[in-house]
């Protein structure tokens, strides 16, 4: 029988279950879907929206309107 379960594969090469495995023994196969975001990019992204709250400014608007 198939089951997907989900997990993470960390750069050492340890894969971490996101649930407990149910039993005791598993032939397995990965496949590889996409790789996470770094800590760092995943920061920067948290930080665009409070960065836009300044950028938005009717201020910011008027001093870039030439570049438009």
């Amino acid at each position: 029988m198939l089951t997907t379960l989900e997990a993470t594969l960390e750069k050492d090469g340890t894969i971490r279950w996101i649930e407990p495995l149910p039993g005791s023994r598993y032939r397995i196969l990965v496949t590889l879907l996409e790789k996470l975001p770094d800590e760092d990019r995943e920061s920067s992204l948290l930080a665009e929206a409070t960065l836009a709250e300044d950028w938005l400014r009717p201020e910011e608007e008027e001093a870039w309107a030439h570049l438009q």
